[in-house]
């Protein structure tokens, strides 16, 4: 679904900058603006903080009036994204969805899931569900990676209190983005391409082996200044909802 998707725009995390940052950015899909997001971030060299809130746009808000905010909050140990605690609030389809997700010892702890998980998938075991980090902490793990390393690779199994997916990332070239009325960036960028296989969690009365079937995307990274970090500029992932879509840097964070 479009949050599972929007996850991977939290990249953004890993700009080591001990100062918060903003950035915006916009999803279309086939011509049209669909999302509009903003991203806050502040990330010191063992810990992050990411606020992420975004909202359907235009004739697709008028179909599913889709809404999130989300707050994660975490340390870096050893170069891995290690997780507090997780929440998010919303609505998806008209209908109010709430998830928090504690890490007592290192560990997941769904302590909020509306609405309630049995309702719409099947449960992920607790012990699938041991020593995964949220699919965002992921992320921003892969970003830190590409600043401290110049490259991409790198694997997490993530938890988001309802699925359990293996996100796996890789290097793919550094290509020229031509300049577009869609976005303030044009010019080199890093191409990290990424695969996201469903585990656990599958929907109620969907068939599993679609689910099952790996997600592709990819994103680039430049930096936006002459040796500053490199952030996500754009990014291309699929949605269940209008298919393939790709999404913008806006406007351009402050130096």
């Amino acid at each position: 679904m479009i949050v599972r998707s929007l996850t991977i725009l939290l990249l953004l995390t890993s700009v080591a900058r001990a100062q918060a940052v903003h950035a915006s950015y916009s999803a279309y899909a086939a011509g049209l603006n669909v999302i509009n997001m903003d991203a806050d971030f502040s990330v010191l060299p063992e810990q992050y903080r990411i606020h992420l809130a975004y909202h359907s746009v235009g004739t697709f808000s008028l179909v599913v009036r889709t809404q999130q905010d989300t707050v994660v909050e975490g340390r870096f140990v050893r170069d891995h994204a290690v997780p507090s605690r997780f929440f998010s609030q919303g609505v998806l389809r008209g209908q109010p969805r709430v998830t928090q997700i504690d890490y007592p010892g290192g560990q997941p702890s769904v302590r909020q899931l509306v609405p309630p998980n049995d309702a719409e998938r099947e449960t992920v075991a607790p012990a699938q569900q041991a020593n995964t980090i949220d699919t965002i902490s992921a992320m921003a793990e892969l970003v830190h990676r590409v600043n401290a390393t110049g490259r991409c690779e790198g694997q997490a199994m993530t938890f988001d209190g309802r699925r359990l997916t293996d996100l796996h990332a890789q290097t793919t070239a550094t290509e020229v983005l031509e300049p577009t009325s869609r976005s303030s960036f044009s010019g080199p960028a890093l191409r990290c391409d990424f695969t996201g296989r469903q585990l656990g969690g599958y929907k109620l009365g969907e068939d599993r082996e679609h689910l099952k079937r790996p997600q592709y995307g990819t994103a680039w990274f430049a930096a936006l200044q002459p040796g500053g970090p490199k952030i996500p500029v754009r990014i291309s992932f699929h949605t269940e909802f209008f298919g393939q879509a790709t999404m913008y840097l806006r406007d351009t964070p402050a130096p």
